[in-house]
């Protein structure tokens, strides 16, 4: 459910009408080519985390693995990026809570002071604890699988008339006139939207038996979240078209809500606009619960200040969970942060090539699946990425450099 609570959000309500535009119907393809490479990655984390179970994921991995260096650019790529996400999903439920009021034509204020309203309930509920906030998750989660199988039941008589000509239509997206460029792209814009599953491997140490609950957990929720993908996917290309659907990604965010009133099904538009608001918290929820126990590794080893790595009696990384607050609602202060997924694409694609080359200095006695496995993601992680426009990869490469600088200078301070 943390796993489910992690990826459903942001990925399904935004990133389908955001690939169909680029790849037209072909957006299907797309969802289950990146479900393959994201398996690959999947099953590389839960190797790792089962016979490395502690928090910090493919920190501690590149760590153990491979070397500091590839560690600490790890955790540091996987902090910057996924801070900048829980910003969008706390200004992205901001705008459709004050949506459904009949106030997103206030003032930019408003969203920004909802967003970090909204940051601190959650920041605090990670406070009290993995139980409680499992709770919380749960009822996230079953919310958001409720409006989107409402979404495919309400849309299914549009999608039934007009399926057969929509899901033929390439018309108004660039796979018109290059078809591979724009299903890798598609499937690498994709991908970010599965990579939620990670969190489950940054929880290593607050689970019992992880070597079996960990790789399972992953596993399972990959595969119903691909399958949630496809089915949503092919309900809105077929209800309104692929072409329509990118469209109305650009205008406004909410594609869904928007082809559950064209398929003239109001109601079901409400549902969906209530599944999304909790979709978004569920990922705030989780990118809090997941960045506060990188931090907590990295305090741990020194590469951020010892404060962070401290545990309180009930086993919560108090002052990392309270950092992590601060540093998102941070962002969100600034409210800007469009170019969040493409960047989050690049930045997540490098950090799951460092779990695939962990993946691969595993000794023979501690694998679950073969080495090819591995290989696949590392192959497929670094074939996406060369799809990211290169504008993004300035971006995401001057923030490394910032990260290397930080840890050469707290090295020399050491010294």
């Amino acid at each position: 459910m943390l796993g489910l609570g992690s990826i459903l959000g942001t990925g399904v309500f935004v990133s389908i009408g955001v690939a169909a535009g680029v790849a037209g119907p072909a957006v299907i393809l797309a969802i289950a080519l990146a479900a393959v490479v994201a398996t690959a990655n999947a099953l590389s984390s839960a190797q790792l985390a089962a016979s490395h179970p502690v928090s910090g994921g493919t920190y501690e991995y590149g760590y153990r693995y491979l070397s500091p260096w590839a560690g600490f650019a790890a955790g540091w790529m996987f902090l910057a990026a996924k801070s900048a996400s829980a910003a969008t999903a706390a200004l992205g439920f901001s705008a459709y809570l004050l949506e459904m009021l009949g106030l997103a034509g206030e003032e930019r204020a408003w969203r920004i002071g909802v967003a970090l309203a909204v940051t601190a309930v959650l920041t605090a509920i990670v406070l009290g604890g993995i139980r409680r906030s499992s709770r919380v998750n749960m009822v996230i989660v079953c919310i958001t699988i409720l409006a989107l199988l409402a979404f495919v039941a309400g849309v299914a008589p549009a999608a039934w008339r007009d399926g057969a000509a929509n899901l033929r239509d390439q018309s108004q997206t660039s796979a018109q006139t290059r078809f591979w460029p724009a299903l890798l792209e598609a499937a690498a814009l994709m991908f970010v939207a599965f990579t939620g599953y990670g969190r489950v491997a940054t929880l290593g140490e607050e689970v019992r038996d992880p070597k079996r609950t960990i790789p399972r957990a992953i596993v399972v929720t990959l595969w119903a979240t691909a399958a949630l993908y496809i089915l949503v996917s092919i309900a809105a290309v077929a209800a309104a078209g692929a072409g329509r659907l990118g469209h109305l990604t650009r205008m406004q965010a909410a594609p869904l809500e928007a082809v559950a009133r064209l398929a003239d099904a109001p109601a079901v538009a409400v549902i969906v606009s209530i599944g999304a608001m909790t979709a978004m918290l569920g990922v705030l929820l989780n990118l809090i619960l997941g960045l506060s126990r990188v931090l907590l590794a990295m305090g741990r080893r020194g590469d951020m200040p010892a404060a962070t790595g401290r545990v309180s009696e009930s086993g919560t990384p108090g002052v990392a969970v309270i950092v992590v607050g601060a540093v998102i609602a941070a962002l969100v202060l600034i409210g800007d942060v469009k170019t969040t997924w493409s960047f989050s694409a690049f930045t997540v694609l490098i950090y799951y090539a460092i779990t695939n080359l962990s993946a691969l200095r595993l000794p023979a006695e501690q694998r679950i699946w073969g080495r090819w496995w591995a290989w696949m993601g590392l192959v497929g992680c670094l074939g996406l990425a060369f799809w990211v426009q290169w504008q993004i990869w300035g971006i995401g490469l001057t923030i490394l450099a910032l990260g290397l600088v930080w840890k050469l200078t707290r090295r020399a301070s050491a010294g």
